[in-house]
């Protein structure tokens, strides 16, 4: 895969490059609270995700460094992904987000669907 030709214009900019997007938040959480996922296991998880759409994300995340991508060599293949150590820093911060999304929902009910993440 090419690398990104997106600049970042600062470090806010560069931190969401790399987690924003529809998906990529999810998928750091969901690995976050599992320690570690199939491309199945991820699939099951995110609603609504194309196959395509969830290669595509893991593929960037794993160019950005996020996410690291174990093969085994067997057959059926299989395919393991956790956060690397620096993605693990974030997860407090993406806590945080979490928390005050909550909140928000809480006073916007009729706004907002709680979604379990």
């Amino acid at each position: 895969m090419k690398p990104k030709e997106t600049k970042a214009y600062c470090a806010v900019d560069f931190a969401f490059q790399r987690i924003g997007g529809k998906y990529r938040g999810r998928i750091l959480w969901y690995l976050h609270e599992n320690n570690v996922l199939r491309y199945g296991e991820l699939k099951r998880l995110l609603k609504g995700i194309t196959t395509k759409m969830l290669t595509q994300t893991l593929r960037e995340l794993e160019q950005d460094k996020m996410v690291n991508r174990k093969v085994y060599l067997e057959v059926p293949p299989k395919v393991e992904y956790t956060l690397t150590p620096a993605t693990e820093e974030l997860i407090p911060f993406i806590k945080n987000i979490r928390d005050w999304a909550d909140r928000r929902i809480a006073e916007e009910p009729v706004n907002a669907e709680k979604m379990e993440c």
